[in-house]
């Protein structure tokens, strides 16, 4: 075994012995923390494909999707190392699943559904997204293929249902997946 996979399976069980020593309903961004499962946010601007901002001013990553980045950042440079594609091909794509997120959400009313971390490190909500049809916006990225799987434990709730989406999408060359 790896150095590297000795730290991470030491991490993973700090995490989970300090979880199970405390009492998980006692944390703060546990599911008991999340907001009432019939309250409405309106959705005031779509940051990028996978990020929305609310009209409480509130900003929403999308758990468990990941697009492709739109303004300059290290992500997109890593993106565009990881992948081999260059900075304004990546753009581009980032841009179409913007674009995609914003016919689905801008000015809807959506409700939130938290995992077990409730905030990332930049104090955005991480949430499972639905419109007022049912739509579970996270899904139908993943479905019309205009994001792949982007999965951080603890957040792990549709992981699966989020693998399949993406391999359906990805044979089926739907949205992104179809790009050369």
């Amino acid at each position: 075994m790896r150095k590297k996979d000795i730290k991470y399976i030491q991490v993973i069980a700090l995490v989970i012995a300090s979880v199970v020593y405390m009492g998980i309903k006692s944390l703060p961004f546990s599911k008991s923390a999340s907001v009432n499962k019939d309250e409405f946010f309106y959705v005031s601007r779509v940051v990028d494909g996978d990020t929305l901002k609310l009209s409480n001013d509130q900003r929403v990553r999308l758990i468990g999707v990941d697009t492709p980045e739109v303004h300059y950042s290290d992500k997109l440079l890593r993106d565009a190392k990881k992948t081999g594609k260059d900075i304004a091909a990546i753009q581009a794509m980032g841009k179409k699943a913007s674009n995609f997120t914003k016919g689905l959400c801008s000015a809807k009313k959506v409700r939130l559904e938290f995992d077990v971390q409730k905030n990332d490190r930049y104090g955005r909500l991480l949430a499972y997204v639905y419109l007022e049809d049912g739509t579970f916006v996270n899904a139908k990225i993943l479905e019309e293929g205009y994001g792949q799987v982007m999965t951080i434990p603890p957040n792990v709730k549709y992981a699966d249902q989020f693998l399949s989406l993406e391999r359906n999408a990805r044979d089926r060359r739907k949205g992104l997946w179809g790009e050369k």
